[in-house]
Order: structure tokens, then C-alpha cells, then sequence
């Protein structure tokens, strides 16, 4: 196992070695990491410093980047002090000085806790955003760590925190790793203002406000921002309305009452019209001012089309950085996810509502990409949070205007969306034609509950089957990812996924395109186990029809709870909370155990285990169809 992982890494960094050789840009059109690139450009002080817990990719696929990239547009100097030691003399926190105008701190890509943990919370041997996979690079709960640092030193100067971590963490959250309830990541993390959800719009507006004299101190009408405010003392609410939650502390004592906290927060994170939030804990108020509307095509194409190299900063030198290497070769198409699944976290943070590209944009990306050092004519994905979102929105915005729903598709394909296939066909099709391109695919994960869907539209249905071949027989590099998740309805129900039966349905098109054209390709389905509504007897019955379908399983996983999903609430409260009913979820590592053991019937080791599992289930049919009889 060591040589082969030893192979792989030597590979990789003959990859990067290549790419330095040939890099195409000068230090200076990076974004500062050090006071000598500081000091190369010129500057005797940055406008703003952004802390990160990931490595600088300067890529329109990691937030630092993209912040970095906006902030220089709009007039500033930017400077990053990327994964900083936060367990020495704090030199990398003094290093830049103090900015002119504020700090940022961001955990990268993904909430600390999840980057680092199993959900077994057995630490990661590797980090995936960390040169050479080292996994000792960031702190647990890093934006506290480096927001607390930072306001210790630099108690003065404006701190905003922002990604994936903060904005999962805006409200009381339920917290897996420590197995309690936590207060608004703005409590601990002492910053001066949070902004949640995808930055360009609040940071634009925020950086407006400073260079027009208000202070950070005051800003309590920027939309998508969170901050605190003394009890009885909360600003005047310029938003359309104003919903209060249960305060922390009525939490900590109820769980019922925090369940009953999600369903508001979720349906006015997804609403194009919503209200502010109001929180209470200890002697303070949290405000969460309601999202900016989805971001225009206008807006998103300025997002991508900023000066990017694409590259790692050159600090990196020969070594490997497995997340850049996954996408340096991809095209994020949009932006959101009207899914809704219950264990995901892209709506809590994207969005429900999708934010499309012009297709101008997604092919100046693709040129760039062909000019690329090491790229052979390969995009590896044309895709987004869900493969084949791309332009579809409501029919008649007004009636998406009042929507309160979390999924657009779920418990059925909304009658107001367009899920038209047409203007993602011409994207591929697009592509596929641009000199340099031999092929393109789709790694992003498709949602075959919209391929399979017939709505009143006769041209949709028509684009839909048409998509669904040419997704088969012109972009699957021989795999395709899709995510049924289980096979029990009752727990695809609170997953808010589809029937088993629809994945079935396109396994039997899948199959039969690949005979047809004579293709050897896989379909590779995802699969979670310990999900809240899953019982033992259910992964047993997954194992078996899995089985019966001739799946050896891969691509699995045991639930994790995650802050700020539906998921989670269920299981850390016991109640659903759009219904206030129980639910079972497997909790303790044994029922965990219990569960998961059974995507891996075809273990032998295992067979004992199984058949007494399944005789105690009172499930001994189960045990010919596994053919766990057999010695």
C-alpha cells in the first residue's frame, strides 16, 4: 500500500515539477504571500490581508482566490498569508503589517472540522487542499484559531470571516466533533462581521461602503452579512420582514425548539425574498440580514473572467496539491443547487436558486485552458454542484419569489421549473468543437431524476432524452457518477432523493446505450450509510438488491453530520423539523458499525458478522440472496 501511495506521490510531483519549469507567469501576477513579493510590487502596505487555511491556488474554483481577485479589481491591494502557523511566535500573523483596511480570515473550501475528521472523527492522514497532502497545515475550527489571533494582536483593525466554515456556523449549530450545541461562529471567533454564502456581492458592497467613510462598526444593512448587536440595542430592520429564533441558551435546553430554528433559517436562506434573522445569546443578538439575489450572468461572468493564472503560487515549487490537480482541467458551468438533499451543505451556502454562465464566459475558460502547461485535450468536467442545472430557473419568477420549498425536484419536479437540456447540449457540443479540445466529460454528479422527468413541455422532454445519450456516448470518461444514495424509500424520503426505482430506471438506459454503441462503461452509484431514517434492516436490504444488480461498492460513506443541514438537525435533535415527528438515526459507533457493514457483503471476513446480524434482524431470506451460505 506505502509504495503504491509513494508511486502516485513521485508522479505527482513530476507533474508539478513540469509545471514550474514551464510557468507562464512572473511572481508579481500573483497575489502577495510574503513582504518580499510586497516589497516587488511596490507596496509599502496592503488594503486588506486574507488569512486562509488552504494553500493559494489561483484558481476561480478556491474562495480565496476569487475574493483576492475581486478585491484587486475593485481598486485594492490584496495580500495572502495562506495555511498560517498558528502554533509558533505568530510571524506569519505580523509578517504583512497591518492593512489600511481590514483583515479577512476564511478556512478554505471546506469546514475545518470535516477537512480534518473521519466521520469516525479519526483524524485524516491526508489534507486534499495542502501541498504534498500534509495534514498538520491547519487548525481544528480555523477560523476561530486565526480570528482570535488576529484580534489579540491587531485589536483595532476591522476582521471579517467568511467561506464554507463561517457560513455554516451563522446561527446555533449543532457541532458533531464535540457532540454539543454551539453558539454563532461570531461569539468565539470575536469577529467584527460574517458574510455568508458566495462573497462577490456583500464584499463588493462592503468595500463601497468603506471607501464612502462608514465604518465596519456600522455597517447593519449589507445583505448577507451577520453580526452581533448589544441585547435591546439591535439596528433598525431596513429588510422587507424579520423572523426572531429561539435564543442559544432556550436551545441548549430544548432540542425541539432548535429543530423547530432550522426550518426557518433553511427556508430563509433559500427565498428570494426573505426576511432578517434575529438570535439572542448570552447578552447579545445575532443579525443575519437576508442574500443578495442570485447573482446575474452579468455578475458571475465578471467572477470567472478575473485575471487568474490558474496555477498554484510558484512558494509551492515541485510539490502536489491533490484538490488543484482534480480540477485545474475542469469548467465550473453555475453556480447553486435547488436539490435540497438533506445531508448537503451547497444550498446553506450557494443556494437554491442557480447562477448561470454565459457561454461566452464558459468558452474564453476552455481557450485558457488549452494554453495551459501539461493539458492534453482533455476537460475533465463541464459540470457544477449538479451536473445539469445549467440556466434552468422558475418559468414565472414571482411565483419563485414567494417559494418557501428547500428542493425545486423534491417530492416531485416543481411545475414552475424549466429544466430544459437544451442550453447545456449546446455547451457541450460547444466545447467539444474548440481547436485543442478532444473530448470532454462529465465528472460532477447528474441528477437522473431530472433526465427521467416528463413535464408538460414537449421540447424539455425531447432535450432531456437527447442529453441523456449524449451524456452516455460523449462525455463519460468510463465512469459515471451518480448518487442514489439508498434503496430504502422511507430513508431516501428524508434524504429528499428520488425512488430507487428512478435509478433503476436509468441503470436500464445506461446499459442499454453502452450494448448499442458497444461501450464499456461503468455506472458507479454513491451510497450513504447511518443516514437519519435508516435502519440495520434497510442496509441490509441495500446490500442485497445492490447485489442483485451486480454492484461491488465503492463509493460509500457513513453519514456525517455537518453544520446547518437537515441532516444533522435530525440527528442531533430526534425530530424532524418540518413535521416535529421522531426519527431513528444510528448514533453510537456500534449502530454505525452495524449499518455500514453491510456495503461490504462480498468481504468474507465479514460473513459471520453478517449472518448474525441477519438471523438477530429476522432476516435469514437475506442471507441465500447475499449467498452468505455459501463457503
Amino acid at each position: 500500500m506505502s509504495s503504491i501511495t509513494g508511486s502516485k506521490r513521485i508522479e505527482s510531483k513530476s507533474i508539478n515539477r513540469e509545471r514550474m519549469v514551464r510557468q507562464p507567469y512572473p511572481l508579481t501576477r500573483f497575489l502577495p504571500t510574503t513582504r518580499k513579493e510586497m516589497d516587488l510590487l511596490g507596496w509599502d502596505r496592503a488594503d486588506v490581508i486574507l488569512f486562509s487555511g488552504d494553500a493559494y491556488i489561483d484558481h476561480p474554483s478556491f474562495g480565496t482566490a476569487v475574493i483576492g481577485r475581486l478585491l484587486e479589481k475593485l481598486g485594492l491591494r490584496v495580500a495572502i498569508v495562506p495555511q498560517p502557523n498558528w502554533r509558533d511566535d505568530l510571524r506569519d500573523f505580523k509578517k504583512l503589517g497591518t492593512p489600511r483596511m481590514f483583515f479577512a480570515v476564511t478556512a478554505g473550501v471546506m469546514d475545518s472540522m470535516i477537512n480534518r475528521y473521519t466521520a469516525n472523527r479519526r483524524l485524516r492522514s491526508q489534507d486534499a487542499y495542502t501541498p504534498d497532502g500534509r495534514a498538520d497545515m491547519r487548525p481544528d475550527r480555523a477560523v476561530t484559531v486565526y480570528s482570535r489571533i488576529v484580534k489579540s494582536l491587531y485589536p483595532d483593525v476591522p476582521l471579517i470571516i467568511g467561506g464554507v466554515e463561517a457560513s455554516l456556523r451563522r446561527v446555533t449549530h449543532y457541532d458533531y466533533w464535540s457532540d454539543s450545541l454551539h453558539k454563532t461562529i461570531l461569539v468565539d471567533s470575536n469577529a467584527d462581521l460574517l458574510v455568508y454564502g458566495m462573497g462577490e456581492q456583500p464584499i463588493t458592497r462592503i468595500v463601497k461602503e468603506l471607501q464612502g467613510g462608514r465604518g465596519i462598526s456600522g455597517m447593519h444593512d449589507v445583505p448577507q452579512t451577520a453580526f452581533l448587536a448589544e441585547k435591546g440595542m439591535v439596528p433598525e430592520n431596513r429588510f422587507a420582514d424579520e423572523v426572531r429564533l429561539f435564543s442559544h441558551e432556550e436551545c441548549l435546553k430544548d432540542k425541539l425548539k432548535q429543530a423547530k430554528n432550522f426550518k426557518i433559517v433553511e427556508e430563509q436562506s433559500n427565498r428570494m425574498e426573505a426576511a432578517r434573522i434575529l438570535q439572542d445569546v448570552e447578552e447579545k443578538t445575532l443579525v443575519v440580514n437576508p442574500p443578495f439575489p442570485p447573482m446575474s450572468e452579468v455578475e458571475i461572468d465578471a467572477s470567472f473572467d478575473l485575471p487568474y493564472t490558474r496555477l498554484p503560487h510558484p512558494r509551492y515549487k515541485e510539490k502536489s496539491i491533490a484538490a488543484y490537480e482534480m480540477i485545474k482541467f475542469s469548467v465550473n458551468l453555475h453556480r447553486g443547487c435547488f436539490g435540497g438533499c438533506a445531508f448537503c451543505t451547497i444550498s446553506a451556502h450557494q443556494g437554491k436558486f442557480i447562477a448561470s454562465r454565459s457561454k461566452g464566459s464558459i468558452l474564453r475558460e476552455v481557450e485558457q485552458i488549452t494554453r495551459m502547461p501539461g493539458f492534453k485535450g482533455y476537460i475533465s468536467d463541464l459540470g457544477g454542484p449538479s451536473a445539469n442545472m445549467y440556466k434552468m430557473q422558475g418559468r414565472d419568477l414571482s411565483v419563485c419569489a414567494k417559494c418557501k420549498r428547500p428542493s425545486c425536484i423534491f417530492p416531485a419536479v416543481c411545475p414552475n421549473l424549466n429544466a430544459d437540456h437544451t442550453p447545456l447540449l449546446d455547451i457541450y457540443r460547444s466545447v467539444d468543437s474548440m481547436p485543442g479540445i478532444r473530448k470532454s466529460f462529465v465528472g460532477s454528479g447528474v441528477r437522473y431524476d431530472m433526465l427521467l422527468h416528463r413535464g408538460k413541455e414537449q421540447k424539455a422532454n425531447r432535450a432531456a432524452e437527447e442529453y441523456t445519450r449524449e451524456l452516455i456516448l460523449n462525455h463519460v470518461s468510463g465512469r459515471l457518477k451518480v448518487a442514489p444514495e439508498h434503496t430504502s424509500d422511507r430513508t431516501l424520503n428524508v434524504m429528499r432523493k428520488p425512488s430507487f426505482n428512478l435509478f433503476q430506471q436509468f441503470k436500464k438506459i445506461f446499459d442499454a446505450e453502452n450494448r448499442k454503441h458497444n461501450l464499456n462503461q461503468q455506472l458507479i452509484p454513491y451510497f450513504i450509510s447511518s443516514h437519519p431514517g435508516c435502519a440495520e434492516e434497510d442496509m441490509a436490504e441495500l446490500a442485497a438488491i445492490t447485489k442483485e444488480l451486480n454492484f461491488k461498492l465503492e463509493q460509500v460513506q457513513d453519514f456525517t453530520p455537518s453544520p446547518m443541514t437537515l441532516a444533522t438537525e435530525i440527528y442531533y435533535t430526534g425530530y424532524h423539523p418540518y413535521t416535529l415527528e421522531k426519527v431513528y438515526t444510528a448514533t453510537t459507533p456500534a449502530q454505525k458499525t452495524a449499518q455500514r457493514q453491510f456495503f461490504f457483503w462480498y468481504d468474507k471476513s465479514n460473513r459471520a458478522k453478517l449472518i448474525a446480524a441477519l438471523k438477530r434482524l429476522r432476516r435469514t431470506d437475506l442471507i441465500k440472496k447475499l449467498h452468505l451460505d455459501v463457503k
